[in-house]
């Protein structure tokens, strides 16, 4: 028998009523400030983005509450990460899904029909589906907001510690809060000490290296890769210069502009064979060859990025995350030299793996053309 949608929903609503006896409202402040209430503890999660951030927080026993995932941000863009965590997570392969904004297959249906008790969104993902984020809390469903994106610090911090209260892990949570802000306030530390010092603003170009040398990728205006640029006192060339938070910059400006540093986006993207290679299973040697063609796009060779061998790779999955500081480590370090002299981004990254993450660290993530 066929249930209509109504039917779903006044189901749902039922259900929420019928279970509120056994557990206890608690109040969530989510990424925007909202106040969600939210039945704790939860018994059924449905996880729309950030799944390596809520990885870290709830663990991989925390997955045995997850019945639902938007599957394409993870298993469609990033299938070589998705199959690592698949390996560990034993409910992941035959997770359902409830679809995605990006290619409008996101269904409130779905989620009300996996009955969870609270639903984690990105924000990016809320503003986009908001007919049927009121579906989905008219059936009594609570929508929590995860945001990263913004690259701003205090969300970062809201997201890690609704995440916690969320999943029972506040300790944890925390942890990883503290962590973040340590490592983020001491990056911008550096920073001012280099300005002090008489350290000029340097110019930065940034672009998604994922079609190949022939084609411009994406770059970023105020978000993600282009808010770390500005956050770390560099001059992001493409602020401005397009229309929304991410776009093509034509190759005259990148060219007019001069930019000091040049990073390209990168990842172990699959059937895109002349893509910038990054990742657990990429060697160093392979991620430069991989860059090269970018570096000898026509017009570039008299570049200043180009000249001081000041062009990237840094992998895509570094930015809007739980441990994005190391990339802002290895952005701060190519600007700034001397006041990160210390720092070794990459044996951040290793240390996150082993504290927080259930996959051995591994692979090549960030680095220059030039040795």
């Amino acid at each position: 028998m066929q249930l209509s949608f109504k039917s779903l929903l006044a189901g749902a609503a039922l259900l929420a009523t019928s279970l509120s006896a056994f557990a206890d409202p608690t109040e969530i402040t989510d990424a925007l400030g909202r106040k969600v209430m939210v039945e704790l503890p939860v018994k059924r999660v449905a996880v729309n983005f950030n799944f390596e951030e809520f990885t870290a927080v709830a663990g991989v026993d925390g997955w045995s509450r997850v019945v639902g995932i938007s599957r394409a941000p993870w298993e469609g863009w990033r299938p070589v990460i998705f199959n690592r965590y698949k390996a560990v997570i034993p409910n992941l392969a035959t997770m359902p899904d409830i679809g995605h904004s990006d290619d409008n297959s996101f269904s409130a249906e779905k989620v009300i029909g996996l009955k969870p008790d609270v639903l984690l969104m990105s924000e990016w993902g809320h503003k986009a589906l908001s007919t049927q984020m009121q579906q989905i809390e008219a059936a009594g469903i609570p929508v929590v907001i995860i945001d990263y994106n913004a690259q701003l610090l205090e969300r970062h911090l809201a997201s890690t510690r609704a995440l916690g209260k969320v999943m029972g892990a506040e300790g944890r949570a925390e942890g990883l809060a503290s962590l973040y802000e340590r490592q983020y306030k001491d990056v911008l530390a550096r920073v001012e000490k280099a300005k002090a010092a008489g350290a000029e603003p340097k110019k930065v170009y940034v672009e998604l290296g994922q079609a190949g040398a022939e084609t411009i990728g994406n770059t970023y205006n105020n978000t993600m890769w282009g808010k770390i640029i500005t956050t770390l006192g560099a001059q992001n060339i493409a602020a401005g210069k397009i229309p929304g938070p991410w776009g093509p910059l034509n190759a005259e400006a990148v060219i007019a502009e001069n930019p000091d540093i040049i990073l390209m986006a990168s990842s172990s993207w699959v059937n895109r064979p002349k893509a910038v290679r990054t990742g657990y299973d990429i060697s160093e040697t392979e991620t430069r060859a991989s860059l090269m063609p970018y570096a000898q796009r026509p017009g570039w060779a008299d570049l200043k990025a180009i000249k001081a061998g000041e062009i990237n790779a840094i992998e895509h999955g570094l930015a809007r995350t739980l441990y994005d500081f190391v990339a802002m480590q290895y952005i701060g370090k190519r600007l700034y030299p001397e006041a990160f002299a210390d720092v070794d981004p990459v044996r951040s990254f290793r240390d996150y793996h082993e504290s927080y993450l259930p996959v051995a660290f591994s692979g090549t993530w960030m680095l220059p053309l030039k040795p």
